[in-house]
Formats: C-alpha cells, structure tokens, sequence
C-alpha cells in the first residue's frame, strides 16, 4: 500500500501539556499512517513519553486534540484499549511470575478466546519458548524487554506504543527487536517507536525530531539526511579543493563539470552530515536566542 492511500491511525493537533510551570508539550502536531514505523525522537525531557502517555489515555492533554483510529483516548478508552498495545520504558512484569504466566495475566485482562494458543504464538515470535517457565526475576534486562513486548502483542493491537523500547539492551538483541518491528509493520500493525537512538530513527519509515516539547522537524530518515551539508573534496595532484553545498546528488555533476575531467583531478571524497550531526544542529538553531534589534540611526528632533 503506497503512502498516498494509507489511511492515518494517529492524528495529533495543537497538543499541549503542562506539568505545574513545566511545558511537556507545546502545540504538538503530527500524523502517523497505518502500516508505517513512526519514530519519536529526542533526548530524555523531551516529550517523547508525555505524547505516548495522552495517546493511550493515561494523561489529559491541557489543550489540543488526539485521535486514535477516529477514537478520543480519553471519552473512548474502552473502544481503543482493544486496539492499542503499549510498553512501557521499564518493563511493568511480575517479577515471581513467569514468563507465560506475565503474558496469560495481560491476556486475561482482554479476555481472549483461545488464550492459551496466543500465548504460544507471541513467545515464539520473541524466542522464549524454553525460558517460558521461569520466574522473571532471573531474566536478563534485555529478556524481559521481550517479555512485555509479549505482553503488548498478546491482544493483537493495531497499533503499538514502543517507549524506549531497546534502552540498556545489547546491539545484537536490538537487531533481534527490530527485525521483530519490521515483522509486525509488514503485519499490518502500526508502529509509533520513542528512542534517542540515532542509528535505530534510521529503521523508521518516519521521523519527528523532538526537544522541549516542541516538534523540530519531521520527514523521512532519507529527506532529513538530505537537508544536512556534504564537504566535497576534490584533489588535483597535491592540491586540494574545498566546498561545502547543500543537495549533493545535484551539486555535484555541477561542480565536476567545472574540472572538465581533469586528468589532473586524482581524487574525490564526499563527507555527509550525519543524522546526529543534523539534530544537533537543529537544537542549536533553537536555543540560539534571536538577535535584539538595532537601535535606530536616527535621531528625533523635537
């Protein structure tokens, strides 16, 4: 299904959210379509947790509306628990229990039909078929990540609300998660994903950029990677030549043609922005406080 005819499962507009004097949300607007993987991200006090949060229904938004699959999650929870699945940053199990136990008492809390054969399925799906009777006090922090990842996918959501989902959990098993995401999208499921990750807002189909608050920016990984700066660096012999520009993939024939094919031209390299590099230079176009005006030249005579 392409972009154009997917249908949108989270429509945020103007969403605001106070905190006493501590502004979590200014005016946050966004779209996430179904079927796509739609990262959040930003540093921890960023907002990323209180979005989630109002999305599900636990918080109250002070201003601006929220719609999930056409459903206020506050008026409507009822109707939209069925259909969401959230985990949380810090894994909400029972520790004495195990991990099928965890998974059946979520299970029970939606009161599903064959329950006992679901729960087979979302353990398999996440590998723990043989850690299934063990207490989960004994389980590492990255298995019982899998585990209330189990818990969150044992009613099916249509849309799923990651917190965090890879934090303190080793590079090889954050492989193991993703490709576990990328499953459950192809699925038909949507995915709305927080992380300060850099390298994990590349997984994602979307991205909005978050600080303060405040959306950034929001785009493809692709176009926001697109929007930073590439150093084009060209020797002739022992002498090299400079230039920074915007759009490469357009500059650049612009900027050979200027050589003629040199003969003498031995050497190109092209060093891009990085995503991190493009975030961070957003943020500091944030904090960078306008200029005060000039006072004027002129003098006014009485």
């Amino acid at each position: 299904m392409s972009d154009n005819t997917r249908s949108n499962a989270v429509i945020v507009d103007g969403l605001s959210k106070r905190f006493g004097r501590i502004e979590a949300l200014r005016g946050v607007s966004l779209t996430v379509r179904e079927g796509e993987i739609f990262g959040l991200l930003g540093s921890n006090g960023a907002g990323k947790t209180t979005l989630i949060k109002a999305l599900v229904g636990s918080s109250r938004p002070n201003s601006g509306t929220v719609s999930v699959f056409g459903l206020d999650p506050i008026k409507q929870s009822g109707a939209l628990r069925r259909q969401i699945g959230y985990m949380p940053q810090a894994p909400a199990l029972y520790d004495d229990l195990s991990a099928r136990d965890n998974v059946r008492f979520f299970g029970q809390a939606h009161e599903l039909e064959n329950l006992e054969r679901r729960i087979d399925e979302v353990l398999e799906f996440i590998k723990l078929r043989e850690r299934q009777s063990d207490p989960v006090y004994g389980f590492s922090g990255g298995m019982k990540q899998r585990v209330s990842l189990a818990c969150a996918l044992i009613h099916r959501p249509r849309l799923l609300l990651l917190d965090e989902p890879t934090a303190g959990v080793d590079p090889r098993l954050r492989e193991t998660l993703w490709k576990h995401f990328r499953e459950l999208a192809a699925g038909g499921a949507t995915l709305l994903v927080s992380t300060h990750q850099m390298d994990e807002a590349l997984y994602c189909d979307r991205l909005a950029i978050m600080r303060d608050g405040v959306i950034l920016a929001s785009d493809t990984p692709r176009n926001l990677l697109r929007s930073g700066r590439a150093t084009i660096k060209v020797w002739r012999g022992e002498q090299v030549e400079t230039e920074s520009v915007t759009s490469y993939p357009e500059t650049l024939p612009r900027l050979l043609a200027r050589h003629h094919l040199d003969p003498a031209v031995t050497r190109i390299e092209i060093e891009e922005d990085t995503l991190e590099t493009i975030v961070l230079r957003l943020i500091n176009a944030r904090e960078t406080p306008p200029e005060p005006p000039k006072e004027s030249q002129h003098v006014a005579r009485g």
